[in-house]
């Protein structure tokens, strides 16, 4: 039987040439020896610990080509992978490594006094630094270790990778995906969108997300492509390599930032092939301006942490449009439906709630059996918590206001408050209890509004006590301490009072559209 351990299946595709480029950075280039070579030290190192089965290898590190190797090597040693934003702050890093319990971690070395302490408060037996040059006690540690290591077997099934996500709900949830689930998608894209071993693929994305590591590194990787790996969206950096490079993934705010830049021109686009944007709605207006300036059209996707990517607009033209404002259709081998309530399937033009199946779907989140089954209809559909609609948008008699194919889906909103700012999740609850403990605060409310850079902004909505004054820049200096930069409201608005229905709810739809000139 053939080995399922996602780290052999994209071993198979690796560029035939072993001492060719695999990952260009612009101090470095990595050739695929050195890949094999690196995560060879790693594992070995990681076996070396002896681990219990299924260890998880907590990370939360700048991105580098070693980080990169050292999520592959998790994989060849047969543990679970649990990355980390580099966002997150001690509070956030110590709920993750309690829930998860990871037996390694490995850190950044300028957090290394605090996250040794919380890690060993939490069991982790090992504590490794790697910086963003792949310098640290990881490479030190691993220098001695064999270059070589037989890839552990793996089942289908086994797990390799944790992702947490907020979801819907306030508390953080353990995405567990397999090699079944990773691989299957990896393997769908690389068809749908047409990878070859010529592409070059410019990524600037964080792998610390579906969308940087099994997006768009599982492509590169499978298609034995070249990647120009540089460590964030520089406009001068892009505009350099751009001309070199034949794909492109990005979050709307790139386009948006590569639009402002007068250099960025149709010609310097005559090389690429593929844009992809992500990980938040991408304006019309941007869709039609990158057109208009590239004469590229930018193809939208939609996925999520507990299945990767579930629909696509189309690649080959051949198979229809592009349609700005829609995420396409349902990716070979992936089952969506829109349903309403009762979870009876819904027809063309009505809204209702997205539920997707498929081998790329996880199988439930970590140590929350009660929730996994919440999130799973009797029939084994996954409740996206997202809210669509099939073709063409209708007014309220029915009629069509824009035609668009039965085929493609639009996301139109989501079941509960979830803000997607950056590519990244915000959930208004966990930004509301840190505000609501301020000083002089008696209640907060966050909400997003369209941003043309982000997709969406955070605004907080703060009622102070009589009498009591509160200082927007004082909450956000407060939050800035606590939690992640981009969970951090751009705009704090004080009121008197909240908006309420009858029942006493917060109406959060009303406050979205008092405050959406904000974003």
């Amino acid at each position: 039987m053939a080995n399922a351990n996602l780290y052999a299946l994209l071993q198979a595709g690796f560029a035939a040439d072993r001492d060719s480029t695999a990952i260009e950075t612009p101090a470095r280039h990595y050739s695929w020896n050195d890949i094999e070579r690196i995560s060879a030290c790693y594992a070995n190192l990681l076996e070396s610990l002896r681990l219990p089965a299924g260890a998880r290898v907590a990370v939360q590190v700048e991105k580098s080509p070693e980080a990169l190797m050292l999520y592959l090597a998790t994989l060849r040693a047969g543990f679970v992978y649990l990355p980390l934003n580099t966002a997150y702050r001690e509070a956030e890093i110590e709920y993750f490594l309690r829930d998860a319990e990871p037996s390694v971690v490995v850190c950044s070395p300028a957090n290394l006094s605090w996250v040794s302490e919380l890690a060993g408060r939490c069991g982790a037996s090992q504590v490794y630094t790697l910086d963003e040059h792949g310098a640290g006690t990881l490479d030190e540690a691993s220098a001695d270790e064999d270059e070589r290591f037989e890839t552990v077997a793996s089942q289908p099934d086994d797990l390799a990778a944790i992702l947490y996500t907020s979801g819907t709900t306030g508390r953080s949830k353990g995405a567990m995906l397999s090699h079944r689930n990773l691989y299957s998608n990896a393997q769908v894209l690389n068809s749908y969108w047409g990878w070859t071993g010529d592409d070059v693929l410019l990524h600037m994305l964080p792998i610390f997300h579906v969308h940087g590591l099994f997006v768009g590194a599982h492509g590169a990787l499978l298609a034995g492509a070249r990647m120009i790996w540089l460590p964030k969206l520089d406009i001068e950096q892009a505009l350099h390599y751009l001309p070199r490079c034949t794909v492109m993934m990005g979050v709307p705010t790139y386009y948006v930032r590569l639009l402002a830049e007068p250099r960025f021109t149709r010609e310097l686009c005559a090389g690429m092939r593929l844009f992809v944007s992500g990980s938040a709605p991408l304006l019309a207006d941007t869709f039609n301006a990158f057109r208009e300036r590239t004469g590229h059209t930018i193809l939208e996707r939609y996925g999520m942490s507990e299945t990767v990517m579930l629909t696509s607009n189309p690649y080959d033209e051949s198979e229809g449009p592009r349609i700005a404002g829609t995420v396409g259709r349902p990716l070979p081998g992936v089952q969506v439906r829109v349903v309403n309530d009762d979870d009876i399937p819904l027809g063309p033009g009505l809204i209702g709630k997205v539920q997707v199946r498929g081998p790329n779907v996880f199988s439930g989140y970590w140590r929350m059996p009660e929730k996994t089954r919440e999130e799973f209809t009797a029939d084994g559909w996954f409740r996206t918590g997202d809210v669509g609609r099939w073709g063409s948008i209708l007014d309220d008699d029915g009629q069509v206001i824009q035609a668009i194919p039965d085929h493609y889906l639009s996301i139109v909103g989501r079941s509960k408050d979830l803000i997607i700012t950056g590519g990244f999740n915000v959930y208004p609850k966990e930004i509301e209890s840190f505000i609501d403990e301020l000083p002089g605060v008696v209640e907060s409310a966050v909400i997003g509004v369209p941003h043309a850079d982000f997709g969406e902004a955070v605004v907080a909505v703060v009622v102070a006590e009589p009498g009591r004054t509160v200082d927007p820049q004082a909450v956000q200096a407060s939050l800035k301490r606590q939690i992640a930069n981009f969970k951090v409201p751009k705009h704090i608005v004080v009121v008197d009072q909240l908006p309420r229905n009858t029942m006493g709810k917060v109406q959060k739809n009303v406050l979205r559209e008092t405050y959406a000139s904000l974003g």
